[in-house]
């Protein structure tokens, strides 16, 4: 039977389901539309589209480490709200999709979106995002995911407030034990906290540094206090700042805050325990991920918005 246009139009309308999808449903059915939705209802298509203009901008990060600790993956999954991310059905998901992510071999998230559900052949990943929209009922995301690899010691990770922060490190060492992984832990913990940027001043490229010296040297000039002071003394002071920013920014530079006693900065921190343990100790990377960083959340009236749906 020949699928027609209109056809597509009338089922997009009747379900919510994207064009493509529409038509897919379509052609599996021969036309038939009760069959169409049927279809699309089973495959978690039906309404889901409907709900994907809106902001999703909640949700949860989580982590999933290889049982030799050799892999390690970091993922975000977005809700509209905070009340669905708490919800046990999306904190499985999402666990779900940090299984995925470690099994994938895929370098973006399109390509992600197309690979096999591990849970269900019969569907891709995104088939699945569909139909967890379609349960759950808001729109939701699969943001972003990384991978980090070590064969020359392991990785590590740390979930902070129930899944709103999550970090991923990977440590070159010749000595795994206890207090190395307590270690790999508090370095953890002090990215969550402390928001490092770079690992150490070597991953600083030119043009940030010659851009944060920019705002310095203005900053300093529009000063009352250094109107009469000659131009190396305020160069002085540029570079100053900048070695203070450093030391705010780069994971290794920054002070160790996680119960030090002492005053130590992160790379000291690291070789002294190292030493403790007659080990050669290297963090070489490190990913922080934090719920809906950088996506703009839109501002709504929830009174307004019900009132809308009520009428």
């Amino acid at each position: 039977m020949e699928i027609t246009a209109q056809m597509v139009k009338d089922l997009r309308e009747a379900t919510g389901a994207g064009m493509m999808d529409s038509k897919k449903a379509l052609v599996e059915t021969n036309g038939n539309i009760q069959e169409a939705i049927e279809y699309l209802r089973k495959k978690g298509l039906a309404s889901a589209e409907k709900k994907a203009g809106r902001i999703a901008a909640e949700g949860l990060v989580t982590t999933l480490k290889s049982d030799d600790l050799k892999e390690g993956v970091i993922v975000e999954v977005n809700s509209e709200t905070d009340f669905v991310a708490k919800n046990e059905k999306f904190k499985n998901y999402v666990f779900d999709v940090a299984k995925q992510a470690i099994k994938s071999n895929s370098d973006s998230i399109e390509k992600f979106l197309e690979e096999k559900w591990f849970l269900d052949n019969s569907k891709t990943v995104k088939e699945e995002l569909s139909s967890q929209i379609a349960v759950i009922g808001e729109n939701m995301n699969i943001r972003r995911f990384d991978k980090v690899k070590n064969d020359k010691g392991f990785v590590f990770d740390y979930i902070h407030a129930g899944g709103k922060i999550a970090v991923l490190i990977s440590i070159d060492t010749d000595v795994v034990n206890d207090e190395i992984k307590t270690m790999a832990k508090n370095i953890c913990m002090q990215i969550a906290a402390m928001r490092p940027t770079f690992l150490d001043k070597t991953e600083i490229d030119a043009s940030f540094e010659k851009k944060e010296k920019e705002i310095y040297l203005e900053e300093a000039k529009n000063d009352e206090k250094n109107k009469n002071k000659p131009e190396n003394i305020i160069m002085q002071m540029v570079e100053g700042r900048f070695n203070k920013r450093v030391k705010e920014i780069c994971l290794l530079e920054q002070e160790y805050v996680i119960g030090a006693e002492d005053k130590m900065s992160v790379s000291q921190y690291i070789s002294n325990v190292g030493k403790t343990n007659s080990a050669n100790i290297k963090i070489n990377k490190f990913i922080r991920y934090e719920t809906g960083e950088g996506i703009e959340k839109k501002n709504e009236d929830f009174a307004a918005e019900v009132a809308k749906q009520i009428k």
